[in-house]
């Protein structure tokens, strides 16, 4: 992947994670103690000076070297180079020379410009200490050789040397430390996550530049800080954490606004832009993007500003206003000699005119950027413009030219160790292959292309940033399945369908099933029992720090105290998910435990009876595809293109949920209006969705249980609610749902249930039937508060009141579009009646104020093989990790409580659950990852021990839902249905006379028997 130079002021040493940038008559002068010297410096001048040291002494040596990249080197009496410190990486001065003196000699300084092109510039350069050499100064002086030696290593392109760096760097460290040298430890904890990143180790580099962060604020230095947290922010976009990512580059440009560091706080702007722009957010991209360029401006750094910003136009796909800014920019920079960016606006502009169209043009400018970056020495830089040469050949139809750039790139990727480049390449050769028709060398290179993306995902601890990650490679999977497909066709018998569905088994929930993995394998029993006290007592300090922060919040504290609590807890939140991706990583366990093998066709078919039918689909961007497999047969169909499919199942999700749908200034008649043409559009859309998803397999269906893996916009949809796409094999207008013939399970994958019943074998029932939290109270005005008090602001509802502070829930609910916490009335009825179909001694209710995050702590939920929850559900697709259940938010009194349970806390329980029911609204959904589908609170619950989860898919009616229990315990407790079956019935008797919306929404996810 193509990394863009920052022109960042740095404190030496330092690195941002961007593209490096190294190269390389004469009058001897005397240095002196407390006489500086300037001067001014052409490139390809050399300055000597002469510096005179006695036995035993240390000396400090710094040049102010300004917008002046240089180089200075020190020389022993006998010509042996000693120390070096130079300019890498775009990052200019001051630079700084460190020695102990054995014996008494004269020394030389050598200092020259870093480009041999460079344009004439000043510097000063003195000796800032001169000392008798103490035990720390040559702690330091040895720190500074390896750490020097490190720096060297880094900038040589390949793997090889960038491991010998982090072992200099490594090997530096307990110097620095003796050296009680902050500020230099911190930069080389920087360093050494720089390198884990370019070896594609993302996990190793978070978790040293999450150890920098705080050494940088021990020693004041806010730039650094900065740097670093630049470098975390490049992770979570290369890990498509775009929220993770403007988190870290709002905190940085903080920060250089703070010091002043116009540079730095431009270069925030442009990266920041360019996260709003991946998330679709353009205009806040653009507003961004002219900001920075007014700033650079300002700095005179003209050329760089209209690189990036041409750069940032091409990642819109606004190519001919990139045009104007790369063109503009590659002027400057051939003006000013600066080669390396030069290199990087040609590469650009190539790109420019493919997407344009203009080929020959493209193949030019790449051509020119290939002689360039091979000119300078950047190997990596010359493997992306062989890569993008390449693709320019493929858009113009050169295939054989194509796969021979293609070839040169891919050595050379794998020469340097970029990884994912070398994936990448693989991927388009896999595509030039197929166009070509050689399906089975198509196959070869999308296979070893998976591989490294797999060996790639296995480096990273947190299972949310493993998630999206693999969101990232998703469209390898589909060209990986579409090569199998095209090979059945040519092959029918030799199984490459059954192999195209485990490839689709591959490619969803692994996450969930890794998790699910890891807590039956007990990675935790043999790890390093100081890591797990560590993990409690940040545990601690986060509640903690969470109670304190409520408190200042009640206080009314000013914005900087606040902005030093949130940081803290911030701090504290990494701190946390870096021990427990070391806990993960620590585990001899843990290495067989990353990958579990998704299932094959037979394995799947052996989860299968003969009542059920597995409905497996992939949406791709080209085609999609649809797998039905029974206990003995597999049949797979093409389907159409995604955007053709989640349109439909938009329309069909919209129209059921019209009810919820607020219109501002609607009239209650408009809304009626509104409705009933929803209802009567419905049918249509419906069947319109359902014959191009079920109508491949209608004359399957019969009366089979139907177990769907959905994709995309289907996992949004209740496919009981769809008509039956055809009747004895002939169309039909005739709306009929589908719950009326089958019972519908929703399922992660095949190999997720797998895993789950694993879990499930053998496990001794619950001792008792069911508990029941419903009812709570949520405001002040409520009639069950004794006061009775209104708040001072005069909201009743306790969530915004003055006395409650922006908590965790109120950030959620404002994210999420909740305005008002309403109370359910209709759910003390559904407690009442759910409870009355089991015996005494076996249920449990928890209503009004006893329904409340402090009871749930402390009732041992194991107990109950039914956990019912009637409450309102948040959940939160920005933030997922703020998603949860709303229990009571006051006590009796009316006193403000926290009444929000998590959604890391669901994962914490310890369940024996057979069925988890969330009756509150939208409790089936969450953050969608291609691929991992809605992570949420089902996921929970599943994750912390529950065989089956019966949700909702939007914000349901309170009395319908009543309504909807009463029928499905009914037929659960008393007739002794199992869940899925109950819940077809209740639906089924519920879809006779009222319209989806009422009785639709719930949905059973898990173990069906």
């Amino acid at each position: 992947m193509k990394r863009f130079t920052l022109l960042l002021v740095l404190c030496s040493g330092l690195t941002v994670n961007a593209s490096f940038k190294v190269q390389g008559s004469q009058e001897m002068r005397e240095l002196f103690p407390g006489v500086p010297i300037e001067r001014e410096l052409a490139g390809g001048e050399l300055h000597t000076y002469r510096l005179t040291l006695g036995a035993g002494q240390y000396v400090q040596v710094i040049a102010e070297t300004g917008e002046l990249e240089a180089t200075v080197t020190l020389f022993g009496p006998d010509g042996q180079k000693l120390a070096e410190s130079f300019s890498s990486n775009g990052n200019k001065g001051p630079e700084n020379i460190i020695f102990w003196a054995e014996e008494r000699g004269n020394f030389r300084l050598d200092v020259r410009t870093v480009n041999k092109e460079a344009v004439p510039g000043h510097y000063e350069i003195k000796i800032s200490e001169l000392r008798v050499a103490t035990t720390e100064d040559r702690s330091r002086v040895s720190a500074r050789r390896l750490f020097d030696e490190a720096q060297h290593l880094r900038v040589q392109p390949t793997s090889e040397s960038l491991r010998q760096a982090v072992a200099k760097y490594k090997e530096a460290l307990p110097l620095w430390r003796t050296a009680s040298d902050l500020r230099m430890e911190a930069t080389t904890l920087n360093n050494i996550g720089l390198v884990y990143s370019y070896l594609s180790e993302q996990q190793n580099a978070l978790d040293y530049y999450h150890q920098s962060l705080p050494l940088w604020r021990a020693v004041g230095r806010r730039e650094g800080e900065a740097a670093t947290l630049f470098n975390i922010a490049y992770i979570w976009r290369e890990l498509g954490e775009g929220q993770q990512a403007l988190d870290s580059y709002r905190q940085a440009l903080t920060l250089y606004q703070e010091t002043g560091n116009r540079s730095g706080e431009a270069a925030a702007l442009m990266l920041t832009g360019n996260v709003y722009s991946s998330l679709g957010e353009e205009q806040q991209a653009l507003g961004l993007y002219e900001q920075a360029f007014s700033l650079f401006a300002e700095k005179g750094d003209r050329g760089f500003a209209l690189t990036n910003i041409g750069t940032a136009y091409l990642r819109l796909g606004e190519p001919v206003k990139a045009l104007e800014y790369l063109n503009q920019g590659l002027i400057i920079h051939r003006q000013m000699n600066d080669h390396h960016i030069e290199a990087v606006a040609l590469s650009n502009l190539g790109e420019v005119y493919r997407l344009l169209g203009d080929q020959p043009k493209a193949v030019e400018y790449q051509n020119q950027a290939l002689s360039l970056t091979r000119t300078l020495g950047d190997v990596a830089g010359e493997a992306a413009a062989l890569h993008y040469l390449a693709r320019s050949s493929y858009a113009s139809g050169e295939y054989q030219k194509a796969l021979e750039f293609y070839g040169q790139a891919l050595m050379l990727r794998h020469l340097v160790g970029d990884l994912p480049g070398e994936a990448e390449t693989l991927y388009s050769i896999a595509l030039v292959e197929r166009d070509l028709g050689n399906l089975i060398e198509a196959r070869s290179r999308i296979e070893a292309a998976l591989s490294l993306v797999e060996s790639l995902r296995t480096k990273v601890a947190g299972q949310e940033l493993r998630a999206s990650y693999f969101a990232a490679k998703r469209s390898y999977y589909e060209l990986y399945v579409d090569l199998l497909v095209k090979l059945h066709s040519d092959q029918p018998a030799a199984g490459h369908d059954g192999a195209a569905l485990q490839v689709s088994e591959r490619a969803r929930a692994r996450s969930l099933l890794e998790t699910l993995n890891e807590t039956r394998g007990g990675i935790r029993n043999e790890v390093d029992s100081t890591l797990l006290k560590r993990e409690r007592s940040l545990q601690q300090q986060l509640n903690a720090r969470e109670a304190a922060r409520v408190r200042l919040l009640s206080d009314r504290p000013d914005e900087k105290q606040l902005a030093g609590v949130e940081r803290d807890l911030r701090l504290l939140l990494t701190e946390y998910e870096d021990v427990r991706a070391r806990i993960r990583t620590s585990s001899p366990r843990y290495a067989a435990l990353t990958q579990p093998r998704p299932l094959s066709l037979n394995e799947i078919q052996l989860q299968l009876d003969d009542d059920s039918l597995l409905l497996e689909y992939m949406l791709g961007d080209q085609r999609s595809y649809l797998w039905a497999v029974t206990r003995h047969t597999l049949t797979s169909f093409e389907l159409p293109k995604r955007t053709e499919i989640e349109a439909s199942s938009r329309r069909v999700y919209e129209l059921l949920s019209a009810r919820n749908l607020r219109v501002t200034g609607e009239t209650p008649q408009q809304k009626q209006s509104r409705i009933a043409q929803a209802d009567a559009r419905y049918p249509q859309a419906a069947l319109q969705l359902s014959r191009i998803v079920l109508g491949p397999v209608v004359t399957q269906l019969g009366g089979k249980r139907l177990l769907i893996v959905g994709d995309g916009a289907l996992q949004y949809i209740p496919f009981g609610a769809l008509p039956v796409p055809a009747d004895n094999g002939r169309p039909t207008d005739k709306y009929q749902a589908l719950v009326r013939r089958h019972e519908v399970v929703n399922l992660p994958s095949a190999s997720v249930i797998a895993e789950m019943r694993r879990d499930l074998v053998g496990r001794t029932p619950a001792p008792k039937t069911v508990v029941v939290v419903a009812d709570p109270v949520f405001e002040t005005q409520d009639p069950r508060v004794k006061s009775g008090k209104i708040t001072e602001s005069g909201n009743s509802n306790a969530l915004w009141a003055a006395q409650i502070p922006m908590t965790e829930i109120q950030r959620s609910a404002h994210e999420a579009g909740v305005q008002r916490f309403r109370r359910l009335r209709f759910t003390r009825q559904e407690a009442e009646t759910i409870t009355a179909f089991a015996p005494e001694a076996e249920k449990f209710s928890a209503l009004d104020f006893a329904a409340s995050r402090e009871m749930l702590t402390r009732t041992d939920l194991s107990q109950y093989r039914i956990i019912h929850f009637a409450t309102h559900g948040l959940l939160n697709s920005r933030h997922p990790e703020l998603s949860g259940l709303v229990f009571s938010l006051v006590d009796e009194q009316g006193r403000p409580q926290d009444g929000f349970f998590r959604l890391h806390e669901i994962y914490n329980l310890k369940l024996n659950a057979e069925l988890v029911v969330l009756s509150g609204c939208q409790t089936a959904l969450g953050k969608e990852i291609k691929g991992e589908g809605l992570i949420g609170l089902t996921r929970g619950f599943m994750y912390a021990g529950a065989a089956r989860v019966m949700s909702s898919l939007w914000s349901v009616d309170d009395r319908a839902t009543a309504e909807l229990m009463k029928r499905f315990y009914g037929a659960m407790l008393s007739q002794g249905m199992r869940p899925a079956a109950a819940l077809r019935t209740a639906q089924s008797e519920m879809a006779k006379s009222r319209p989806p919306f009422y009785w639709a929404a719930f949905t059973m996810q898990g173990e069906w028997k």
